[in-house]
């Protein structure tokens, strides 16, 4: 089994780094080599689902590629577990291009642009059958001009791992792996389930989490260093806007030595009773969230957190549309 992971590994590198030198023309060509013609693919909205190979090329990397002529996709942490019976590789980082063209109605820059992006990939018989993929829209849209909320935290060009070795292209220490995936889920189920009891203040993340740590939030939100600015400027704000929240439906969760990584499509259900998250008043709406996310471990405790949200699935929900203001050219806080 490590062997063949560690193939499916290198097929989902190779994939990113193909793309560097495909164009608009040659999708078709590029996906024929990794992707089986009956493949899924789950994006964040407006795309949402394409089902086989064909309407993943014409409907997301033809255009995706018109919009960005020289696209390149850097992947800084890459890994692969299994989960439920199945055979997964995810990763996260940027997609770099030159803005040239229009792309899902947001108006071309001209300009170099990061597309932070997390991913799912399954793997069966040699070929990527399934993709989960969040790209942090409301980011691409800030780069254009398109502020929209006023984010509590600094809304930075997120980096990799801090110790620069997030590809885990070889095999890993399986003691580790465990030791990671247990942390991770201890964090979770012991720590975060406790808010209703115990507050925020009673959570203990001090148990998981080292003292600096860094948090690496979607648009919207942004980044946070330590357990305070943590608490402050995303737990605090998103507790008291879903405080029913309840998480389910994984799609995968597995750690490799000490990386772990979790997505859900939803993960989470809840519904918006409190005023203040990113400016916008209670709804009452029940909402889902699609969400990923990436852990780093550094001895016992988790030091890097990257994480992603479907915020323009999430916003639609409390009747938000984002791509409506963009058509209205409604270019600055609400």
């Amino acid at each position: 089994m490590s062997t063949q992971r560690t193939e499916h590994k290198e097929l989902v590198y190779a994939f990113s780094q193909a793309i560097q030198d495909s164009t608009s023309d040659g999708a078709a060509d590029l996906l024929s080599d990794y992707y089986h013609v009956d493949a899924d693919w789950y994006g964040p909205a407006p795309i949402d689902a394409l089902n086989g190979r064909e309407m993943i090329e014409t409907d997301f990397w033809t255009p995706l590629l018109e919009a960005f002529p020289d696209l390149q996709k850097d992947d800084y942490i890459l890994f692969a577990g299994e989960f439920d019976g199945g055979e997964w590789v995810c990763a996260t980082g940027n997609l770099i291009g030159t803005f040239e063209n229009e792309w899902l109605e947001i108006p071309a820059t001209d300009q170099a642009t990061w597309l932070r992006y997390g991913e799912f990939h399954r793997i069966e018989d040699g070929a990527i059958v399934e993709t989960r993929m969040i790209i942090d829209l409301l980011d691409l849209l800030r780069q254009a001009g398109y502020r929209f909320f006023p984010s509590l935290a600094p809304e930075t060009l997120i980096p990799g791992p801090t110790t620069q070795e997030g590809l885990l292209l070889e095999e890993q220490e399986e003691a580790e792996s465990e030791r990671t995936l247990q942390l991770v889920e201890d964090m979770i189920f012991d720590g975060l389930h406790s808010y209703e009891e115990e507050g925020l203040e009673g959570m203990g993340m001090e148990r998981y989490w080292h003292e600096d740590f860094m948090w690496y939030g979607p648009a919207g939100t942004g980044t946070t260093r330590g357990i305070d600015g943590f608490q402050e400027y995303h737990q605090g704000p998103f507790l008291e806007g879903f405080p029913d929240r309840e998480g389910a439906n994984h799609v995968a969760r597995f750690a490799d030595g000490t990386y772990c990584a979790s997505a859900g499509w939803p993960s989470i259900h809840a519904t918006h009773t409190g005023d203040g998250w990113l400016g916008l008043p209670a709804t009452d709406e029940s909402v889902t969230m699609r969400v990923m996310d990436f852990w780093r471990r550094e001895d016992d405790l988790l030091a890097e957190n990257w994480v992603f949200i479907d915020m323009i699935d999430l916003l639609n929900q409390i009747g938000v549309d984002v791509f409506e203001r963009v058509r209205n050219d409604q270019q600055y806080f609400r």
